[in-house]
């Protein structure tokens, strides 16, 4: 009997399941005008998906104990069958993970795509973004060499600066009177969860996307000239990600270490510290603004607040910008917020002395500047926009001509 295989297909993709494959992998509508810049998504969820697995497979050999932690992981690089592969895909895959994640994040401030209605696609991107960096940085100390051990030491005796309850957190993360084994076991805990908290969130993070559809770099919200997703932006996506994929073997195969700290590869010592502790690459702009401030508590307050500026900033966006295009100067300071962003990096790996603690100082107070001269241009021109906008009389031949 002849089968009609347009209807087999058809059937399938009306199964729950496979809908939403046809709906939000395949047929789902996409700008036509989209750019490469808008691919930083998917590699994102492509690094964590690396991530999750040979994080797994990690933790079927590491022993979460002070005692044997670094041994565990010796064991693993020297004695597994391909252990040390393992090992570096995880170590450079999430370098390469931070890199596409700050790009996706500067690719939104460029383009705007935090502006209404997708308030809570920002948001939730926001959340990942936390929920990312405490992942990494309980991930660092797992190894448990010099590195791991000092720089939990100093990051966890952050939160002793936070008023009240400050001291508590503290004596609750280290489970013991310093970064001793109670530390590790909570920390090993978390950093296996944590992982799956994030790809929750990510899924969470593409359905209020969709919900709305992309945005694209003029910043309009037209529903025309839409495509499909599947080929077109799927061939997009394929030739990035062979491109990440290539630089990863790169960096596991030639230089597997260039993104790591060799003091990392001495056993902890609790009685000796290193002469120059800092953290991985993707903090260090963190870490720049951290020793910037000579008090504790305004440091972790300033920290705090660069999150809360970005979560702020879909409320202080006016619905009437658009892109960057018609907006000249909320483009060169997205650029100089990103030079800025790099600048505090590199001084976040120098010696604390001059120059470099003014440099930083100068540095902090030049990012914050931008992030608030940001919130204030996108508030400004959405006012302007409406100071200017038709009068009611004019408005049917405004919509005719836009449309």
């Amino acid at each position: 009997m002849h089968l009609n295989r347009n209807l087999i297909r058809l059937g399938i993709f009306e199964q729950p399941l496979l809908n939403v494959v046809q709906n939000h992998l395949i047929a789902y509508p996409t700008p036509s005008n989209l750019t490469g810049n808008y691919n930083w998504g998917v590699l994102a969820g492509l690094c964590l998906v690396l991530q999750i697995v040979t994080g797994i497979f990690l933790a079927m050999h590491y022993t979460a104990h002070v005692d044997y932690a670094f041994d565990s992981v010796q064991h693993l690089m020297r004695d597994v069958p391909n252990g040390w592969l393992l090992r570096y895909l995880h170590l450079n895959g999430l370098s390469l993970f931070f890199i596409v994640v700050y790009m996706h994040l500067f690719r939104g401030l460029y383009y705007t795509s935090y502006a209404q209605p997708r308030e809570l696609v920002w948001l939730i991107g926001v959340v990942i973004l936390l929920v990312m960096i405490l992942t990494a940085f309980i991930g660092y100390v797992l190894p448990w060499g010099q590195m791991s051990l000092w720089g939990a030491t100093v990051i966890t005796s952050l939160a002793s600066a936070l008023p009240i309850v400050g001291t508590s957190i503290v004596h609750w993360l280290w489970g013991a009177f310093s970064v001793d084994n109670p530390t590790l076991n909570r920390f090993y805990s978390f950093h296996y969860l944590f992982p799956f908290l994030l790809a929750l969130l990510s899924l969470v993070h593409l359905a209020l996307l969709h919900q709305y559809g992309s945005t694209n770099p003029l910043g309009i919200q037209a529903q025309t000239d839409l495509v499909d997703f599947y080929p077109y932006f799927y061939v997009k996506d394929l030739v990035l990600a062979l491109a990440l994929s290539a630089l990863l073997a790169f960096l596991v195969g030639f230089y597997p270490e260039v993104l790591g700290h060799p003091d990392n590869n001495i056993p902890a010592n609790p009685y000796s510290t290193p002469a120059h502790i800092v953290p991985e690459w993707y903090f260090l702009w963190v870490y720049a603004i951290l020793r910037s401030i000579p008090n504790k508590l305004a440091g972790v307050a300033l920290i705090g607040l660069v999150f809360l500026v970005l979560a702020l900033l879909p409320y202080m966006h006016r619905p009437n910008c658009r892109g960057p295009q018609f907006r000249a100067l909320h483009g060169a300071l997205a650029w100089a917020l990103v030079l800025d962003f790099c600048l505090l990096t590199y001084l976040g790996h120098q010696p604390v002395e001059p120059p470099f603690v003014t440099l930083g100082q100068a540095l902090t107070v030049a990012f914050f500047g931008l992030l608030g001269a940001m919130c204030l241009l996108a508030y400004a021109d959405g006012w302007l926009a409406g100071a200017f906008r038709p009068n009611a009389s004019k408005q049917p031949l405004h919509n005719a001509l836009s449309a």
